[in-house]
């Protein structure tokens, strides 16, 4: 079916001005009529012009209609050509499709199945579309189709005979006879082997027995060793302290020194307790019997290290104290403690140096003290502190007091306080609480001052007042000796001082300006009375 296009506007040329105007008038109305809000007075402006760009030789050889072409490029024809002419529209055709499209996008032949699905259907009543056709499909995959020529069947295999045993072991190639055989022979095996086991089990058996008693070999007559005499005697002597201060404690050791239950240790293992100013902390000690008892502090210094403790307990076993001047380099020496909080151990070595100056001190105590040490290679770690260094007599030696170790632990450098110090400074805090040291008046260069031939400790600073001070000691100088004591340290110049009495008149020689000079300085006391 053909259908035309009619245009009612107006057309260029067909007709005069006024009718032009008249039309733009019905157009105004119309437009007011569909709810333009423009008064129907308003002037009517005319067209604006169009502008039409300059269009040069050139682009218009190169865009123009052919020769000989004053309308479009194909011309129409028929009846069609004529209306469209008429009308000034274009013609519309329907006309049939082309085969091959057709073909290509029709339905197949007999399918009624519309483009569109009825939206007013009840159900799809038609059947099933077939499957596709995989040549009419550009997507489809690719797959195997029935074969050119149909494989028979195979017919079916008639049952066969079952097999007998031997056939199925040995493919009936053996014998009855030689079956009988064998059989014989597994029998005559498991025999053999059931009677071996019943052996083998009784035998067994026999090993283990009720009746066996293990003895001990008699001892006899032989003697206990040396180190173990010295220990049964001694240990009784040696007590574990104990100071803690809520959730924080102390472990060391201490040595019963005199049977009215006076007890040596380290001014550092009480400090803790020493210090407290809520009396909140406890002290106690514990002897080798498992017994523990409270115990209270005698007097303490901190320049030496040592502390006095006192128990109220009868019948003590006391050490027995011996004489610096008996130890030598080289003696077996036994270290009796409770290192690391493992009560009653034993150990023992050598001693391998004496005046040995070893400076004591760290957090958690107010201990600042320069010992004159002895040095042991008994292996002593943290809890030894207090305990005893004893000779093979079982006499004290020395209080174990300090280490010296990279890693914390025992390197076998152990330094134990020399039994004179101790009982020089045990009977001073028993008899009166507190202790005095000369005093030099000096403070020494922590750097140790040497040239070629000799070294000392540097003078950094002279107190006020100071036997120093009086003598004339000067900051700058260098003590090399101080009485028969050769300085080679600052820790060796407090230690030289502190071996010498209060009031006593020594001689020091220091270097000044590259001289030596011995200067006489009389001792004071660190303390007034």
């Amino acid at each position: 079916m053909t259908t035309e296009s009619k245009n009612t506007g107006p057309v260029p040329g067909d007709g005069p001005a006024e009718n032009n105007l008249s039309r733009s008038a019905e157009a105004s109305d119309s437009a007011a009529d569909r709810g333009n809000l423009r008064p129907s007075d308003a002037p009517v402006l005319g067209p604006r012009p169009v502008y039409r760009p300059h269009v040069d030789k050139h682009t218009a050889r190169a865009f123009r209609r052919p020769n000989g072409q004053s309308g479009s490029f194909a011309a129409r024809s028929g009846a069609g050509a004529a209306a469209a002419g008429a009308s000034g529209g274009l013609e519309l055709q329907n006309r049939p499709p082309d085969t091959v499209l057709a073909e290509a996008f029709g339905r197949p032949a007999g399918s009624e199945e519309l483009l569109q699905r009825d939206p007013d259907a009840q159900g799809d009543k038609a059947a099933p579309a077939g499957p596709s056709d995989p040549w009419r499909d550009p997507d489809s995959a690719a797959r195997l189709g029935a074969p050119a020529v149909g494989t028979p069947a195979p017919a079916p295999r008639a049952p066969g005979r079952l097999l007998t045993a031997r056939e199925v072991l040995f493919g009936g190639k053996i014998a009855p006879r030689a079956l009988a055989i064998l059989a014989a022979t597994a029998l005559v095996i498991g025999l053999a082997g059931g009677i071996v086991g019943r052996m083998t089990a009784e035998s067994v058996s026999a090993a283990t027995s009720r009746k066996v008693t293990l003895q001990s070999a008699d001892n006899g007559d032989k003697p206990h060793n040396q180190i173990t005499k010295v220990v049964n005697a001694v240990m009784p002597a040696v007590v574990t302290v104990r100071a803690w201060l809520g959730d924080t404690g102390s472990t060391g050791s201490g040595v019963v020194i005199d049977g009215s239950g006076y007890i040596v240790t380290n001014n550092h293992v009480i400090s803790l307790a020493a210090n407290d100013k809520s009396n909140k902390a406890k002290l106690d000690v514990v002897f080798s019997d498992g017994s523990r008892v409270p115990t209270t502090i005698v007097g303490r210094d901190i320049k030496s290290d040592l502390a006095v403790l006192k128990v109220d307990v009868k019948n003590l076993s006391v050490i027995q104290l011996g004489n610096s001047g008996d130890v030598q380099v080289g003696d077996d020496v036994l270290a009796l403690g409770s290192p690391l909080g493992l009560e009653k151990t034993v150990t023992s070595g050598i001693v391998s140096a004496l005046n040995r100056p070893v400076k004591v001190g760290g957090e958690g105590t107010d201990t600042d003290a320069t010992l004159d040490a002895v040095q042991t290679d008994a292996a002593i770690n943290h809890g030894n502190s207090g305990g005893a260094l004893v000779d093979m007599q079982g006499r004290l030696i020395g209080i174990n007091s300090a280490i010296k170790s990279e890693s914390g632990g025992s390197v076998g450098l152990g330094f134990a306080i020399p039994v004179d110090q101790v009982k020089r400074i045990s009977q001073a805090l028993i008899r009166e609480g507190q202790v005095f040291h000369p005093m030099l008046g000096v403070s020494a260069k922590t750097k140790i001052v040497a040239n070629d031939v000799m070294s000392g400790a540097q003078v950094a600073d002279v107190q006020a007042g100071s036997s120093a001070a009086q003598a004339g000691i000067v900051e700058g100088d260098v003590i090399v000796k101080v009485g028969d004591r050769e300085v080679s340290s600052p820790e060796e110049l407090t230690v030289a001082v502190q071996s010498h009495e209060i009031g006593q008149t020594v001689t020091v020689r220091l270097i000044r300006d590259g001289r030596e000079v011995d200067v006489p300085v009389t001792l004071q006391s660190d303390k007034k009375p």
